[in-house]
């Protein structure tokens, strides 16, 4: 009966098809398993006793812990982008002010924010009140009152 041999080209190899097949399916996952075999194939010309099960546990420990890392990297350090609020829509109308057309009724209300038509929470307030977008919460907006005698912005 055979054993089962790796030796470091095999996982040269693997961390070589892993950054090819990143390349068409990008997503930096098959990036950090790329690398992991890369590193375990170092391991292995460095130490070439190394039996297979400790190489295949070392590579699976290796993709669970750089996976990890890059995540937390990534939480902590987002991109920075000219539009930060791209896929969060609500957040795009903070500052921005608006007139009510229908009255705000026990702190809840409507309006229509370009072609869309938004729920707000805020103080009751009567139709053709100026209201300005302070936060969001899911899909409804916090509005706060606003006079008519401040300057709205920009």
């Amino acid at each position: 009966m055979t054993t089962l041999a790796l030796d470091y080209w095999h996982w040269w190899i693997l961390a070589v098809a892993l950054v090819i097949l990143e390349v068409f399916a990008p997503g930096a996952f098959f990036l950090w398993l790329g690398i992991a075999a890369a590193g375990v194939g170092l391991l292995v010309y460095l130490v070439p006793s190394l039996g297979w099960e400790y190489q295949l546990l070392l590579f699976s420990l290796l993709s669970v812990v750089s996976i990890i890392v890059w995540r937390r990297y990534f939480r902590t350090r987002p991109a920075d982008t000219d539009q930060p609020a791209l896929n969060r829509r609500g957040e795009q109308y903070i500052g921005r002010w608006f007139t009510l057309s229908e009255p705000m009724i026990n702190g809840v209300g409507k309006i229509q924010v370009d072609d869309s038509t938004w729920k707000i929470l805020g103080q009751d307030c009567p139709a053709g009140t100026r209201v300005e977008v302070t936060g969001v919460d899911g899909t409804v907006l916090k509005v706060v009152r606003r006079d008519d005698d401040a300057p709205a912005p920009g």
